[in-house]
């Protein structure tokens, strides 16, 4: 590749049509670049060919059937079609956490043996997964063993969120290039000139550990909001008063504090035990990284040990599960919330039943419990339950008249785990109402008796 192609549409080809993979093709095909997506699962492929995905982002399907209609986004299982014209070939594979914690480079690495063979000359190798300081010397030498054409590396992480994943990638915050070499800067500050952000050029250790210290950041104002929540319920403060009046202090802000069930979803949780897994390895394991995830880890048996008390223990309870997702407009179920509080309340003896506008326990491949079923309607979910996890914020959950469900021959609990309704409008449909760092004072009652 010239200097002068650096400043025209190019080739690119993105291995791993995960999440990142897909959205990714899809705007840099929107953009005007020619892109390959790739990848050996050929169901998935032939899926994507016809626009159809094995997940749910709002706004993908349109952009991906736009960009095919176009020719300019194309999908294959054949790595010498996609790689040989290549002008800049990233790789957005999974880095799944090993049972140490560090992140697994087995796909990455595979993937650079891979494109390795069909490598043209002066092709730019990018990877985009997450991945530790280091790991592109790893993927040099990968590489090396199978050509030797020359080739540039650098690091690219993303910072999409899932459900906002295609506005995300379209009018980004930042585009963070990790290189050493001036060309590597200059054609991938090229290529993203269209996405209308700043541009950060850095190191690819530095772009790597910035991936990582962005997400166990978010994670640790979660964390931080919780432990503050916790100190609220014991001394009469309400949480969302406490971070309002933090908020107008601009080192602090009023963004981004989520006050509840604790992270969850597919990058906080392994992201922050990859970088404590990571700052193990190199001597600096008594950091705060560690501590955040271990308090991520029992937040929710914690809090399901202080409502079973408050609410006189759930064993013959009948209770509905709102929100079985990790987040609202998505149905990915990765350390979702749901997954740990059913299994927990099953245990506990409730009898649990669950309802999501989109997550499916069971398509997702969680397995099937005894004591739980996914029913479709929320109206189903809640006939005649004892208590309500209002889980997730989806906004038929949040908007929902629960006063219609309200029996009033027995008290019924509404657990409001993301303090999204209105107190008042609860208690006075005559709900005991219970939320995250508010000292609610609830009515006291006789435990029903069991059918």
């Amino acid at each position: 590749m010239s200097v002068s192609q650096s400043t025209r549409s190019l080739n690119l080809t993105i291995i791993g049509t995960g999440f990142v993979g897909v959205v990714s093709a899809a705007v840099y095909a929107h953009f005007g670049n020619q892109v390959y997506g790739l990848d050996i699962d050929k169901h998935k492929i032939d899926l994507l060919k016809d626009s159809q995905i094995p997940f749910f982002e709002p706004g993908l399907a349109e952009l991906l059937q736009k960009t095919q209609k176009t020719g300019r986004l194309k999908f294959t299982t054949n790595y010498q079609k996609a790689i040989s014209q290549a002008d800049v070939i990233l790789i957005a594979v999974g880095t799944p956490s090993a049972p140490s914690g560090n992140a697994d480079l087995k796909y990455v690495l595979a993937a650079s043996v891979s494109l390795a063979p069909y490598l043209k000359q002066d092709a730019i190798v990018v990877v985009k997964s997450t991945v530790p300081p280091g790991t592109l010397a790893k993927v040099a030498e990968a590489i090396k063993t199978k050509t030797k054409r020359h080739f540039y590396l650098a690091s690219l992480p993303e910072f999409l969120k899932e459900g906002t994943a295609v506005a995300d990638t379209l009018k980004p915050d930042r585009i963070v290039i990790g290189a050493t070499d001036p060309f590597v800067f200059q054609v991938l500050e090229a290529l993203h000139q269209p996405f209308g952000a700043p541009i950060v050029k850095i190191s690819p250790e530095s772009a790597q550990m910035a991936k990582y210290a962005a997400n166990n950041f978010l994670a640790t104002r979660i964390t931080f909001a919780n432990q503050l929540a916790d100190l609220c319920e014991k001394n009469g403060a309400d949480i969302d008063e406490v971070i309002k009046a933090i908020g107008y202090d601009q080192r602090i802000g009023a963004h981004y504090w989520y006050p509840g069930f604790g992270y969850g979803g597919s990058c906080f949780p392994k992201d922050v035990k990859e970088l404590a897994a990571y700052s193990r390895t190199v001597g600096e394991a008594d950091n705060l990284f560690n501590k955040i995830d271990a308090l991520n880890e029992t937040r929710i048996a914690k809090l399901l040990d202080h409502y079973e008390k408050l609410i006189g223990g759930f064993e013959h309870k009948k209770v509905a599960v709102l929100g079985l997702s990790f987040k609202p407009n998505t149905n990915d179920m990765r350390v979702a919330p749901s997954t740990k509080v059913i299994p927990l309340l099953i245990e506990k003896g409730a009898e649990v039943v669950g309802y999501d506008p989109k997550a499916s326990w069971l398509e997702f491949g969680l397995p099937q419990l005894d004591n739980f079923q996914q029913l479709k309607t929320i109206e189903a979910a809640l006939e005649n339950v004892d208590v309500i996890f209002v889980l997730i914020e989806w906004p038929e959950i949040v908007q929902f008249d629960y006063g219609k469900i309200r029996q009033k021959n027995k008290p019924q609990w509404l657990i409001d785990a993301r303090n999204q309704l209105d107190i008042q409008q609860v208690q006075k449909w005559g709900f005991n109402y219970l939320a995250i760092g508010k000292s609610v004072k609830v009515p006291s009652y006789e435990r029903a008796k069991s059918k």
